[in-house]
């Protein structure tokens, strides 16, 4: 290849991905009056800069391969911050190793831009093996902080076996997302860690977590459940108790695994989560959302949870890496009451979908509660076919007449 046709190849690269960077992202029609999808995902692989994944060297790289590809974009926790809607997306290079990279949208719905670097989070004295899927949350102290899973091999098993794994909480803040300050990981009890959220204020004056305690790295054992533990410091966080404010439950949508997703949103009514739930099935997990809000003085006392889930993977976003999942550690409340909610698909990509405060209580509060048994909730159903078969009729709109039930 030639210079000029090498300058060309470099030109056609940049154009083909601006593209891709400025495609506009419409609401799809229909939905279920919750909340509105879109068209396309906000952030895949293909969105990662040209300059992470080719040598632009004509001299070192005179084929113009890609030198160090990315294979995924996806688990991103999410902020406004100075205007500006950020979202810290774990990244996966091609050789598995993920990390965290700052994307830039002028409206939180498309044209996000990757940072020119991705983060360098700083390691402690047991380095991280991998690190990912990072909690963001401006706290009351006045840091920004970012909590995430760190990886490491488990020391306990043979040399030879490198598949089992220990999860901990990875601490770190910072003041602008560039500049990061690492503190020490999370202790607790449990033997291992994953989906941990820092609550946004101080409780009873010690900084609040909301945990995941497991006996494995993927199976929960005897731990499970979303818990509640509080530490005074946060440059040392120490949970020397905790308890379980949203368990697993057998057939449900949250019967093996269960963990928050992005840190609550305070509302006048309560605390609204969002939270994930995985439940086993022939093809493997499959992973769904849900929602609850929480006491505002008592935020780990459960007041209101819908029944199944709030968002499951539809159409393409079945597909992926790990299929069958949809999984959300980031949103962003706007001062309007707007809500976009960050959700990957199949360990692949990332997704937006929108609501409102307004709309997101009015599920919580009326959407009624799993009542654990197959005939209670047929009951639930027959009492709203009841309900709108009567509603029908004032209105003298098309509908059967009301039956008498077997």
């Amino acid at each position: 290849m030639n210079q000029a046709s090498f300058k060309k190849s470099v030109q056609n690269l940049f154009k083909q991905q601006e593209k891709l960077l400025t495609l506009r992202n419409s609401k799809l029609s229909g939905g279920n009056g919750i909340y509105d999808r879109y068209e396309f995902p906000v952030l895949t692989a293909a969105h990662a800069p040209i300059a992470w994944r080719y040598d632009l060297n004509q001299k070192t790289n005179p084929f113009l391969m890609e030198r160090m590809a990315i294979n995924a974009a996806f688990n991103a926790g999410a902020i406004l911050h100075k205007g500006k809607f950020l979202v810290v997306a774990r990244v996966e290079g091609a050789d598995r190793k993920s990390f965290f990279a700052v994307a830039e949208s002028p409206n939180g719905t498309d044209n996000f831009r990757f940072w020119d670097y991705p983060v360098l989070m700083p390691e402690t004295a047991d380095p991280d093996v991998n690190v990912y899927d990072m909690r963001l949350v401006k706290h009351e102290d006045g840091w920004i902080y970012g909590l995430f899973c760190t990886e490491r091999k488990d020391p306990a098993t043979p040399q030879w076996e490198t598949s089992s794994a220990v999860a901990q909480c990875g601490v770190s803040r910072t003041r602008d997302l560039k500049t990061w300050e690492r503190l020490a990981d999370l202790q607790s009890k449990s033997p291992q860690q994953r989906n941990v959220v820092l609550h946004p204020e101080f409780v009873d004056g010690k900084y609040a977590f909301y945990t995941r305690p497991q006996d494995d790295f993927i199976q929960a054992g005897k731990g499970g459940g979303i818990g509640w533990g509080l530490s005074p410091s946060i440059e040392q966080a120490v949970i020397d108790e905790e308890i379980i404010l949203d368990n697993r439950e057998y057939h449900t949508i949250q019967e093996v695994k269960n963990g928050l997703g992005p840190a609550p949103i305070k509302t006048p009514l309560g605390w609204l989560h969002l939270a994930h739930g995985v439940r086993n099935t022939a093809a493997g997990l499959r992973y769904v959302l849900y929602m609850f809000l929480c006491e505002l003085e008592r935020p780990w006392v459960v007041t209101h949870k819908p029944a199944g889930y709030f968002i499951a993977p539809e159409g393409g976003e079945r597909v992926g890496d790990v299929s069958n999942v949809v999984f959300s550690n980031g949103w962003i409340e706007r001062k309007n009451g707007d809500v976009l909610i960050y959700y990957a698909s199949s360990d692949t990509r990332l997704h937006v979908a929108t609501s409102t405060i307004p709309k997101l209580l009015d599920y919580v509060l009326h959407t009624l509660a799993d009542p654990l048994h197959s005939r209670a909730c047929v009951e639930q159903r027959c009492a709203l076919i009841g309900k709108n078969l009567d509603v029908l009729k004032a209105l003298k709109l098309p509908g059967k007449k009301r039956a008498a039930r077997t």
